[in-house]
């Protein structure tokens, strides 16, 4: 199976378990893989058969607008469930950084993959 893939995209959320957290918006860094066979688009160079990056990249800044989590695992899991359904995605590895929330680190956050390739 081939894959598509989005790196780096961020995207402003409300994200935090302290009450700090909850009146702000913090950047959150995706990395996503999908599996999606390309070889249909390819062949007919036919953008409707392909998986779409300004489709999902849309989808996923409208769900990171509307997202009120504590937990950047419940993030992870719900983005992934609503980006399997809405484009019909069997497979795909998310990886959710938050910059910043550990002075010590670059970054920390959870990779998750979900469906079956």
């Amino acid at each position: 199976m081939d894959n598509v893939f989005i790196e780096g995209l961020e995207v402003d959320t409300l994200i935090g378990a302290y009450d700090w957290e909850r009146d702000i918006r913090q950047c959150l860094r995706l990395d996503l893989t999908f599996a999606w066979d390309v070889s249909a688009p390819a062949a007919e160079d036919d953008l409707g058969k392909a998986l779409d990056y300004a489709s999902v990249s849309a989808s996923i800044e409208a769900f990171a607008r509307a997202a009120r989590f504590e937990l950047v695992e419940t993030f992870a899991e719900r983005l992934a469930a609503a980006l399997m359904s809405e484009f019909g995605i069997t497979w795909l590895r998310l990886r959710v950084t938050k910059p910043g929330a550990n002075p010590a680190a670059r970054g920390v956050g959870v990779e998750i993959e979900r469906g079956c390739r």
